[in-house]
């Protein structure tokens, strides 16, 4: 049996905002709310412990200087890419040119905290 990824953690100085953004880019709702101002969202039907991880939002005010080591892709999945980026936009997001070529198959894009993440090309079936 292999391991596999359960919970993506995100470090943010306002999980409120995050959670919202997130929940809309993915069809996530709100899973589990801590005292400690920590938020779980994900899949709506499977929730902790399903097929796709979850996100936790965690308060945070560390001041990041540098990119991320690691980002979120995400591909449409009931439009196309340039229908699911101006979605995307609309919620929130904003393009970042992180010297990806003009010709890239893909969007870089940050989420209202600056955090990276692409939308790519390939739509995958719902």
């Amino acid at each position: 049996m292999a391991s596999r990824i359960s919970e993506l953690v995100l470090k943010c100085a306002d999980p409120e905002l995050l959670a919202q953004f997130w929940c809309g880019v993915l069809g996530y709702v709100e899973i589990d709310r801590e005292d400690v101002g920590l938020i779980e969202i994900g899949p709506p039907e499977a929730g902790f412990g399903g097929l796709q991880p979850t996100i936790i939002l965690m308060p945070g005010t560390d001041a990041r200087t540098d990119r991320l080591a690691l980002h979120i892709d995400v591909n449409p999945v009931d439009r196309d890419q340039d229908a699911e980026l101006e979605r995307l936009l609309a919620l929130g997001a904003r393009r970042l040119d992180l010297g990806q070529p003009d010709d890239a198959s893909w969007y870089v894009l940050a989420d209202p905290e600056g955090n990276e993440f692409c939308l790519l090309r390939r739509r995958l079936e719902p």
